[in-house]
């Protein structure tokens, strides 16, 4: 079983940030594996991360535009969170790439991302988005 599975109910019913979100769950999921393996390696880790932040900055810009295009009013909490979890996976390849390692508090992380983040806050404004013609 998946340390986060996918289930519908992530779905916010707007195909390009639905496919980044799988994408994310996926990689979240690797990430796991690789360190529930009994010799993590380091190199795979740290691309997992190093791909979590590109992948952080790329759909924190495409849900941005949609806000902007839109006129989404709560964008500016809304980008705030995003920047708290960019300098947090920041922060973590950094420590990473410093030789520290990464654990069960970096899957903590991403797992309330998705749990909190995109099942809550993302869900709130797709609604929003799709009655103005997001799809």
């Amino acid at each position: 079983m998946a340390f986060v599975p996918w289930t519908d109910e992530m779905l916010l019913g707007i195909a390009k940030l639905d496919e980044q979100h799988r994408w994310l769950v996926n990689c979240i999921n690797e990430l796991h594996d690789e360190l529930a393996r009994p010799a993590p390696d380091r190199g795979i880790v740290g691309d997992i991360l190093d791909g979590l932040l590109g992948y952080a900055m790329n759909h924190f810009l495409a849900e941005e535009e949609l806000f902007q295009r839109y006129g989404y009013p709560q964008r500016d909490a809304h980008h705030a969170a995003h920047n708290r979890f960019t300098a947090r996976l920041f922060m973590l390849l950094e420590a990473h790439q410093a030789g520290g390692d990464v654990g069960a508090d970096t899957l903590a992380l991403l797992k309330d991302w998705i749990t909190q983040h995109v099942l809550v806050e993302d869900k709130a404004f797709a609604p929003f988005l799709k009655a103005r013609g997001a799809e």
